[in-house]
């Protein structure tokens, strides 16, 4: 033990082997004990003394060499008698005690067997052979035991998972007995439902067939009727025939009647119609000096000839035209209020614009006696105006949904026919709707250079 702390050992001499053999491949348990010793030895080896099939593996992990290298690891024991030493003497640096007792010929009774045949396959002391064959018999148990215990472990798993089966093809065959009972039921609902319809369809059949014979009794009875209707309304065609010849024979009889209620009714209106003329001596009335001829446009005898177009033609933006029309009696003026204010001075706010052409149109009010209207767009005012409209002008905004062209055309279409009515915008389509409905249109300009002329 004091040489073992003290340094590793000097690698002894391969010694002469006894003759022993195995008389059967060796058991893999030991083979893999063996080869795991090998590769847990091999780092300790300079790589010069390896066997050549292993230098390749030096350098790999324990682990590594144990699972890549366990072929070679084991031909090399098995062929390489100094490579078998060397890792016999790393055994014994390892485990001292187990090669002790075998090298005395003792096995210690709790050493695993494993162990005891891989040290003795290393060591290759007397009795080595019967050593390895009794842990392989001993493996052979283990693994015919290890089988038998798994055999039964897998038989209890079987048998439970067979009692699990058959109690899951139980409970199947109980959800199909009720799945076949509820289909059962089911269908006997269904078998009621469908006699139930039957049922129901043999009367619907027998109504309609009611129904069908009724109809066809109304159609004859209708068709009576409307025969005797048409003979009633030839009855009556010729009772109209009858009356109407009665009351063309009392219409002459009444002409002929007539001369002693027109004599009367004659001698009524000439007592009315003197009764007016006294009222209006009474009241010194003057005698109406216009009439309804004085007013159509024509050249008067001695005011101008038919050729002078000069004194009788007056250009659309002339002043002087508007002026003529607005000294027609009882003439309307309507004038469309945004329409000329922004032809005339679009610049100023809408208010301004407003009271501007309102002052205007005072004092042509004023000066001509005319009727005037003024129109203003208001469909798109979000607050009531708030104004005091000027004296002889009246001032209308259009409603929400209306535009100030449509108001306009119905002012002029409010006008009784025969009434001189003026209309001033610049919208063409606006004057062609007025002249329709018997109204003049003039443009804005027109009514501008009046204005600025006051």
């Amino acid at each position: 033990m004091v040489e073992a702390a003290s340094g590793p050992a000097e690698p002894s001499e391969p010694a002469e082997e006894p003759a022993e053999a195995l008389d059967r491949p060796l058991p893999e348990g030991v083979r893999r004990r063996v080869v795991g010793l090998a590769a847990d030895a091999l780092g300790g080896i300079p790589a010069g003394e390896l066997p050549a099939s292993l230098r390749q593996y030096a350098k790999f992990t324990p682990a590594r060499r144990a699972k890549y290298a366990a072929t070679a690891l084991a031909a090399a024991l098995e062929s390489e008698p100094a490579f078998r030493v060397r890792i016999a003497d790393r055994l014994r640096l390892g485990q001292p005690d187990l090669v002790k007792s075998l090298e005395s010929g003792a096995v210690p009774s709790a050493a695993d067997p494993m162990d005891v045949a891989a040290a003795a396959y290393l060591l290759r002391a007397a009795g080595w052979t019967r050593l390895v064959a009794d842990a392989g018999e001993e493996a052979d148990r283990a693994d015919v035991e290890g089988a038998v215990a798994e055999a039964g472990r897998l038989v209890e798993k079987l048998q439970a998972e067979l009692a699990e089966a058959r109690a899951a093809a139980r409970a199947e065959q109980e959800r199909h007995r009720a799945d076949a009972e509820g289909t059962r039921r089911e269908m006997e609902s269904l078998r009621k439902r469908l006699r139930s319809l039957e049922s129901d369809t043999r009367r619907a059949q027998a109504e309609s067939r009611r129904l069908a014979g009724e109809l066809e009794a109304a159609r004859t009875a209708g068709t009576a009727e409307r025969s005797a209707a048409e003979g009633e309304a030839r009855r009556l065609r010729h009772r109209v025939t009858e009356l109407e010849a009665a009351l063309e024979a009392g219409r002459r009889s009444a002409r002929e009647g007539r001369s002693v209620e027109d004599m009367r009714l004659r001698l009524l209106l000439d007592t009315v119609l003197q009764s007016a003329q006294g009222l209006q001596r009474e009241l010194a009335l003057p005698v109406a000096q216009i009439r309804p001829a004085d007013l159509v446009e024509a050249v008067s005898p001695g005011s101008a000839s038919p050729n002078d177009v000069a004194r009788r033609g007056l250009a659309e933006d002339d002043p002087a035209l508007l002026d003529q029309l607005l000294a027609i009696p009882q003439v309307h003026l309507v004038v469309d209020g945004y329409n000329v204010t922004k032809t005339g001075y679009p610049t100023l706010p809408l208010e301004q614009q407003r009271l501007r052409l309102l002052g205007g149109l005072a004092m042509l009010a004023q000066r001509t006696q005319a009727e005037v209207t003024c129109v203003f767009d208001g469909q798109d005012l979000d607050v009531p105006v708030i104004m005091a409209p000027p004296r002889g002008v009246r001032v209308r905004f259009s409603r929400t949904g209306e535009t100030a062209d449509e108001l306009i055309r119905r002012l002029v279409r409010a006008e009784p026919q025969g009434r001189p009515v003026v209309v001033v915008s610049a919208d063409r389509e606006v004057a062609d709707g007025v002249r329709k409905a018997g109204a003049r249109p003039v443009s804005s300009v027109l009514l501008l250079n009046r204005l600025s002329r006051s």
